[in-house]
């Protein structure tokens, strides 16, 4: 810092103040106090910093798979909010070879210059209702459940099922099949409580639940078995990516989508990828629940209170395409595919 107030004819206090983004110096001496620093390669020295103010402004975002399409969406939403408020954003990925616990995760946040932490927990993990956050370090956990440990954010991942099998029933279904997410995702067994909920509280018959791996090909096979089944008119996946290869296998077993079968996803992750998309989905609002995640962090790390064993929900929104319809006037003959009336 001394170097570059030599180089730029001013006072370290001026220095620091451009460095630190400060108002307080006019454009022209900020704009030498820049050209020194690009000239001798000064860059802040961060841990100083944090030592001096006592804050990295920098967030740990912890995941446990970088693949995953609402996981992507929700980090894109962090990253955003962390932009607009002048922090850093550092990821941590735990993968398959290390234990998947959220005191593990702590342990290795710890290690880096953040002043809090996020961690998308998408799956069930052992320590969840056990795990005390540490008191110097804030913790925000993205997950369908309320914690009474840390403050916790989500969508509606039980709300999105039972408003879906409302709305399907509003056509005059008179039931719902689901293809769900694998068995080891907290969001798809919401998903699929809630579905299997909506039908049981109205008495209706609850089909058999084929499950899925959220991608495409896992709901193409469900899709041939449930073309089989002449009492499928109505088909919920518990994502787009299954609801659209359901689409396909409906169509190459003879099915047609939505004249004899209406299907619906969840996320709306197929926009601009799939051309003419005419899925009908609930939309997640993943970009808004990273953004929100980010503001419950950042207000604890700046001494706030943010209340603990509620979870905060994230509304969904139905996005009305194609590929539902009202139920095709059938007479459904037994072991028989149906036959359209005239």
């Amino acid at each position: 810092m001394q170097d570059v107030a030599r180089e730029a004819g001013v006072s370290p206090q001026t220095v620091s103040r451009v460095a630190n983004g400060s108002d307080a110096v006019r454009p022209e001496t900020r704009r030498r106090v820049q050209e020194a620093m690009e000239k001798l390669g000064y860059r802040p020295n961060y841990a100083a910093r944090a030592l001096k103010h006592g804050r990295f402004r920098d967030v740990g975002v912890v995941l446990f798979n970088m693949t995953n399409f609402g996981n992507i969406r929700i980090l894109n939403g962090i990253c955003a909010a962390a932009n607009d408020s002048g922090y850093a954003i550092t990821t941590l990925t735990i993968g398959q070879g290390r234990e998947r616990t959220l005191s593990e995760a702590v342990n290795r946040m710890k290690q880096l210059p953040v002043d809090g932490m996020i961690v998308v927990l998408e799956q069930r993990i052992a320590d969840f209702h056990d795990f005390q956050p540490p008191k110097d370090l804030p913790v925000v956990l993205i997950t369908e459940a309320a914690a009474d440990h840390c403050p916790t954010i989500d969508a509606d991942q039980y709300g999105c099922s039972t408003a879906i099998v409302d709305y399907l029933l509003s056509k005059g279904h008179k039931t719902v099949y689901h293809i769900a997410g694998p068995s080891s995702s907290r969001a798809a067994e919401s998903r699929a409580r809630g579905w299997r909920d909506a039908l049981s509280q109205l008495g209706l018959r609850i089909p058999p639940t084929y499950v899925g791996d959220w991608e495409a090909d896992s709901g193409y096979q469900a899709g041939l078995s449930l073309a089989r089944d002449p009492e499928c008119t109505a088909v919920y996946a518990a994502n787009d990516q299954m609801a659209y290869g359901a689409i396909m296998g409906l169509r190459a077993a003879g099915r047609r989508v939505p004249q004899d079968v209406s299907v619906i996803g969840v996320d709306d992750s197929l926009v601009g990828m799939v051309p003419r998309l005419d899925l009908t989905t609930m939309r997640m609002k993943f970009d808004t629940i990273g953004h929100e995640a980010f503001s419950m962090v950042m207000r604890q790390c700046e001494g706030d209170r943010v209340p603990v064993g509620v979870k905060t929900v994230i509304p969904c929104e139905l996005v009305e395409r194609g590929s539902v319809a009202e139920p095709p006037q059938v007479a459904i003959l037994s072991g028989a595919q149906p036959i359209p009336s005239s």
